[in-house]
């Protein structure tokens, strides 16, 4: 029962849609109809400013990670903190207060893994960065992030995470799959260009 519950705890925290909330309050726009149209912090900070991009990413890694640290902390077992870890994802992409309609999956996902395995995450994250500095392209770190992600978990012998490392591959690179598109075409849009403009 404490396993189910931290389920839908996870699934219910991981649909809070920050960036909509975000840009509607601060901005008194709706994400999801300019930009990439999606509610996660890139396209809020394209629209409204650095500084609530920050923020809706703060709100969506806090949405992924509570709930998971919850469940370490009951001291549930891998298999039931996977789940956990899996509907706050699948929460921040089916969003029950968006129609089941959500964003990309990746500060959530970041967000999951900061309590479970965090220097793997870390030296993922840089390569992202890395990626996103060389390139310019947000989607392209994104996916060098979830790529890297299980090979630096088996690196550092934290095997019972490579499960769900996986999923989580396969999510993200399906709901990237315009952006692998536009990558593969020339047209996606450079973060560094937009942040010019």
């Amino acid at each position: 029962m404490t396993a189910f519950l931290c389920i839908v705890l996870g699934y219910v925290l991981g649909s809070a849609p920050w960036g909509l909330v975000i840009a509607r309050t601060f901005c008194g726009i709706d994400p999801r109809n300019d930009g990439s149209r999606n509610t996660g912090a890139t396209n809020v900070a394209r629209l409204c400013g650095f500084r609530w991009g920050v923020l809706t990413l703060a709100c969506d890694l806090g949405k992924g990670a509570l709930p998971v640290a919850l469940a370490l902390w009951l001291g549930l077992s891998p298999l039931p903190v996977t789940c956990v870890a899996l509907a706050c994802v699948l929460g921040h992409v089916f969003s029950c207060f968006m129609g089941f309609r959500g964003g990309k999956a990746v500060a959530t996902s970041i967000g999951v893994f900061l309590p479970l395995a965090f220097f793997p995450l870390l030296f993922s994250c840089a390569a992202c960065v890395l990626v996103i500095w060389r390139s310019g392209f947000v989607s392209l770190g994104s996916l060098t992030l979830v790529t890297v992600l299980p090979f630096a978990l088996l690196a550092a012998t934290q095997y019972a995470w490579v499960p769900l490392s996986l999923c989580i591959w396969a999510l993200v690179v399906w709901k990237h799959k315009e952006n692998i598109a536009r990558l593969r075409a020339g047209t996606e849009k450079s973060w560094l260009k937009s942040r010019q403009k």
